[in-house]
């Protein structure tokens, strides 16, 4: 899994690419954590290249949309695959997390 982040205003960006399981959700934990850290509570991951996620992936993106919520921000998906989306479609993620069909229509929402 690459993260590859940037700034578009006060909304962190964060494209992921590759898969996000077991083995490389820690990564992903790491670096919601550090942004969390320092301020960063809207964000929005862009999983254009995202080929799978697992339980373990799913969980990340659960605990982090609760904590940026917590603290009065939010975390926004965009550029969902059809084969990742219909893992977050059976699994309800779709009516928890708010999904946006592109990095721009996403970081707009924060408006």
């Amino acid at each position: 899994m690459e993260i590859k982040a940037e700034k578009q205003g006060l909304v962190n960006v964060a494209a992921i690419s590759g898969s996000l399981d077991t083995l490389t959700s820690p990564q992903l934990t790491e670096y919601f954590s550090q942004e969390l850290g320092s301020g960063s509570i809207n964000m929005v991951i862009d999983l254009t290249g995202l080929d799978y996620t697992s339980s373990a992936g799913l969980r990340v993106l659960l605990s982090t949309t609760k904590e940026t919520r917590q603290k009065g921000g939010d975390l926004r998906v965009a550029s969902v695959q059809p084969n990742v989306n219909k893992v977050f479609e059976l699994c309800g993620f779709t009516s928890i997390i708010k999904f946006f069909p592109d990095v721009a229509s996403a970081v707009a929402s924060f408006s």
